[in-house]
């Protein structure tokens, strides 16, 4: 599918990027940080799907899409959950809330490409399947007033502290950010992360041993608590870790 990326933060246009040059069957063919420009650029490429920020000046992306007379597919992204109503009445594919994890874009894209072929009924084995959802190595993390890109083999475990995550890396220092911990439970990947406590999730491979219900992690002994030793025992036995 042929897409076009819409959006006036810089930040966010390269992480889309990023993530469209590792999903196979999408060709990014133009972005632009100005919607007026996208209206000419959706017709001159004849762009299958738009990746369309809603908050932009002059003309938002929800007022954009209502000028289209044959809009191509959307996914809007926007940084504010209160626009998914008026996202969904224009009949988009998906709505993304930054930062932007893999994983969710890549469920957004199987959703456009299912669309695409009910638009386009196949007449031969070029169109492309259903795309699988390959797992991120890093995660978008908001702390202060920007966005930082951290690598998942970095962290060695997220300590929930009230209303923050502290995260722990195994270079460099403790990124603080206002969030929760079943939060990112559900963005990180299962297969390299675990919940162990109330407080707590750690990286698997940074296990370095357990000693009476405790995990060691370099100089820290995190608990296990007692809602989850029973997953986590049993995690440990079916990967043949310890």
């Amino acid at each position: 599918m042929k897409c076009i990326i819409v959006d006036d933060e810089p930040l966010a246009v390269d992480i889309i990027t990023s993530f469209v040059e590792k999903v196979p069957h999408l060709e990014l063919c133009a972005s632009t940080n100005n919607a007026l420009e996208a209206i000419e650029m959706i017709a001159k490429h004849e762009a299958d799907l738009v990746f369309l920020d809603i908050q932009m000046p002059n003309l938002s992306g929800i007022e954009l899409v209502k000028t289209l007379n044959n809009p191509p597919l959307i996914i809007f992204t926007t940084a504010y959950s209160n626009y998914a109503l008026d996202g969904f009445e224009l009949n988009a594919v998906d709505y993304l809330l930054k930062p932007i994890p893999f994983d969710r874009f890549v469920k957004a894209v199987n959703k456009a490409m299912e669309r695409f072929r009910l638009r386009n009924t196949p007449t031969n084995h070029e169109v492309p399947k259903v795309v699988t959802e390959p797992e991120a190595d890093f995660i978008m993390v908001k702390a202060d007033y920007s966005m930082v890109r951290v690598g998942l083999d970095q962290i060695l475990y997220i300590e929930g502290l009230k209303d923050y995550l502290k995260i722990v890396l195994a270079n460099g220092k403790p990124i603080l950010t206002l969030n929760s911990l079943k939060n990112y439970e559900e963005r990180l990947p299962q297969s390299k992360f675990i919940r162990v406590h109330r407080s707590y999730i750690v990286a698997i491979n940074k296990i370095e041993s357990i000693q009476k219900h405790r995990i060691i992690i370099g100089k820290e002994r995190i608990p296990i608590g007692d809602n989850f030793k029973e997953a986590f025992y049993q995690r440990m036995d079916k990967n043949n870790i310890f």
